[in-house]
């Protein structure tokens, strides 16, 4: 089974910004946290990225999700879930990385 992400997974962009995880979903409960869906918007903070200027990393756009789980119609976000870090021109900078995730609770 691969875990569902979570409001209490952590995911980070590749520079070791750290994702905000808020959701919509309030009926899928994993282990006491909603769980994520692919339409639901992550800000990144603390992203030092800038290699000639800075060009942080704002948020993560979600390009795949589960497959078989969704909360009305909508996918749910899986521990190899693939996200596109954006930077403030929405340019992509790096797949996000998901560091944590439950261990136990329900996956697919």
């Amino acid at each position: 089974m691969i875990p569902i992400l979570t409001t209490t997974s952590v995911v980070m962009c590749p520079h070791g910004g750290m994702a905000q995880l808020f959701t919509s979903n309030t009926e899928m409960v994993i282990e006491g946290a909603p769980a994520l869906l692919q339409s639901d918007i992550h800000p990144i903070v603390g992203c030092p990225f800038a290699p000639a200027a800075p060009s942080p990393c704002v948020l993560i756009q979600w390009i795949t999700a589960a497959t078989q789980t969704s909360v009305h119609g909508v996918p749910v976000l899986l521990q190899n879930s693939i996200g596109l870090c954006l930077n403030p021109t929405q340019a992509p900078q790096g797949t996000a990385l998901v560091a944590y995730v439950q261990q136990q609770g329900k996956g697919i």
